[in-house]
C-alpha cells in the first residue's frame, strides 16, 4: 500500500512571473538556489530539457560530506510564464510538482508549489523545513539580481 499525500507551499516575490519562470528553468539560475540549506547544485549537475516529456534532472551535493542526491523528473505541462509541472517517477507514487506563477499586478508574483503523490517521508516536518530553506535560498537569490530584471 502506498501512503502518499499532498503539500502546498506559497510565497510572494517582488519579481515578474517571467523572471521567476526563467529562474526555475535556467540551469545558470537554478545553480544559485536549488536544494535545501547545506546542499549545492553545480550548474553542470543540472539538465533542463524544457518541453513536455523533456528531462529535468538535478544532482545536489551535500556541503558537509560530499554525498549526492539526484532528482530525476519529466516535464508535463509548461506554460511560460504561468505554469511549470514535472513528475518524479522514481519517487514512490510518482510525485507530481506543479508550480504556478500568478502576477499580482503590483510588481509582485505569487508562486504556489503544489505537490501530489508525496510519500510520507517527504511530508515529515524535517523534510518540509528543508524545502522551506530552498524557498528561502530562492528569495535570497532573487534579491541579488539586478533590479532592472524584475
Amino acid at each position: 500500500m502506498t501512503d502518499t499525500g499532498e503539500l502546498t507551499y506559497r510565497r510572494v516575490h517582488a519579481a515578474s512571473p517571467e523572471l521567476l519562470f526563467d529562474c526555475m528553468t535556467d540551469p545558470e539560475h537554478l545553480a544559485h538556489f536549488w536544494g535545501p540549506a547545506g546542499m549545492t547544485t553545480p550548474v553542470e549537475n543540472i539538465v533542463v530539457d524544457l518541453r513536455p516529456g523533456g528531462v529535468f534532472e538535478t544532482t545536489m551535493v551535500n556541503d558537509a560530506d560530499g554525498s549526492t542526491h539526484t532528482m530525476r523528473a519529466v516535464y508535463g505541462e509548461i506554460r511560460r510564464p504561468s505554469l511549470l509541472e514535472w513528475v518524479e517517477a522514481d519517487v514512490q507514487g510518482g510525485m507530481r510538482t506543479r508550480v504556478t506563477f500568478t502576477d499580482l499586478g503590483d510588481g509582485r508574483t505569487e508562486v504556489v508549489t503544489h505537490q501530489t503523490n508525496v510519500p510520507e517521508a517527504y511530508r515529515s516536518a524535517q523534510a518540509r523545513a528543508g524545502f522551506a530553506t530552498s524557498l528561502d535560498r530562492f528569495e535570497h537569490y532573487l534579491s541579488t539580481l539586478d533590479s532592472k530584471r524584475r
